[in-house]
């Protein structure tokens, strides 16, 4: 315990000390507290500034009239905005950023739900480094709703995760027509993440990326390359003719590793013209892209996938935080891959869509 009083108590929790303040107020500010507490510091001053203008005051307690301090909005954050002549403003987009003046224009986005998503197209299997066979990721993606995945284990150059030569790749795409063939109450598409090699190349043999379903395309090694030199990288996967997604496009890992340097804009600019997605990395360990570099991108055209990355059954669940990431970047179902019904993804992917 750090603290505590009448209506506040703060405390260190856990192994790394995190501190949790807890606050109590009655139902009446329950929708202000929210608003005010859970920021950001930025979207808050401008609310509260708006508040001013208007002859009202907003605290954790309320929204008040000045003149004679009553309390006007309180109970619900809607009834904040509305008061304020806003509609509610969900909270990954309070940020600052324009979200006031869209509200205003009646301009904000509608957002894309985890409902939305129909399929996972990321994931791992025994065959290289996950922990679970394709049979046992594909019924756990059953159980959870969608309608198909994209199985990508990793590819010859990570040896160290048994990555797949050309052989396998071709007996795995033979093996997938087969079990769908069979059925297993799930589509299952044939996939791989590819790495994207120093010089740019795909590690796999085109004729054996053309049996697949899905290429992604990765950068696993190398990262130290100067901006140019990882731009240039990135430009000659996105000519490769069966790369339909760039896989966690920056590299990073969060508390471990930056991103690695290059010229985002020009390689989104050639990812959208070649028809070629950009992943948001579900992982919670990436993050990538982030909601900034997103909403960067979407401006410029580009379409997304949000996949797991998952290596085990129980990390499909990290779809929600995926999800989250691609609110703040301001997507919509109509900007993400994999919102379509299988059908249709199907046709999408086939023609780079």
């Amino acid at each position: 315990m750090l603290g505590h009083g009448e209506n506040k108590a703060s405390a260190k929790v856990g192994r790394e000390g995190l501190q949790v303040d807890v606050r109590a107020l009655l139902p009446e500010s329950f929708g202000a507290a929210m608003q005010y507490f859970t920021g950001s510091k930025d979207h808050n001053v401008a609310i509260r500034l708006r508040a001013v203008k208007m002859g009202l005051k907003l605290s954790e307690y309320g929204l008040f009239r000045v003149a004679d301090d009553v309390r006007i909005a309180g109970e619900t954050e809607e009834g904040i905005y509305r008061a304020l002549g806003l509609p509610w403003i969900p909270p990954e987009l309070r940020e600052n950023t324009g979200e006031i003046e869209a509200a205003e224009q009646g301009r904000l986005p509608e957002l894309v739900e985890l409902r939305h998503i129909r399929g996972d197209l990321h994931m791992h299997t025994t065959e290289t480094d996950g922990r679970a066979t394709l049979e046992e990721m594909a019924e756990a993606a059953r159980e959870l709703g969608y309608q198909y995945v994209a199985i990508t284990d990793h590819s010859k150059a990570l040896s160290m995760t048994n990555g797949l030569d050309e052989k396998r790749v071709v007996g795995f795409a033979r093996r997938v027509r087969e079990i769908n063939r069979i059925g297993l109450g799930i589509r299952v598409f044939s996939g791989i993440e590819c790495d994207i090699l120093k010089d740019g190349t795909m590690d796999l043999a085109n004729d054996a990326l053309a049996e697949l379903d899905l290429v992604i395309g990765s950068v696993h090694s190398h990262m130290n390359q100067e901006s140019a030199e990882m731009t240039d990288r990135l430009l000659r996967a996105l000519e490769c003719p069966h790369l339909r997604i760039v896989g966690h496009p920056t590299g990073r890992i969060l508390l471990h590793r930056d991103p690695f340097p290059f010229d985002f804009d020009r390689v989104v600019a050639e990812a959208v013209r070649r028809g070629v997605s950009l992943e948001i990395n579900a992982s919670p360990e990436r993050l990538d892209l982030h909601g900034t570099l997103i909403r960067t991108a979407k401006a410029k055209g580009a379409r997304f996938t949000i996949s797991t990355d998952a290596h085990h059954p129980k990390q499909l669940a990290s779809m929600r935080y995926g999800v989250v990431t691609a609110r703040r970047g301001w997507l919509g179902p109509d900007d993400i891959l994999n919102t379509l019904g299988a059908d249709e993804f199907a046709q999408a992917i086939h023609s780079k869509s």
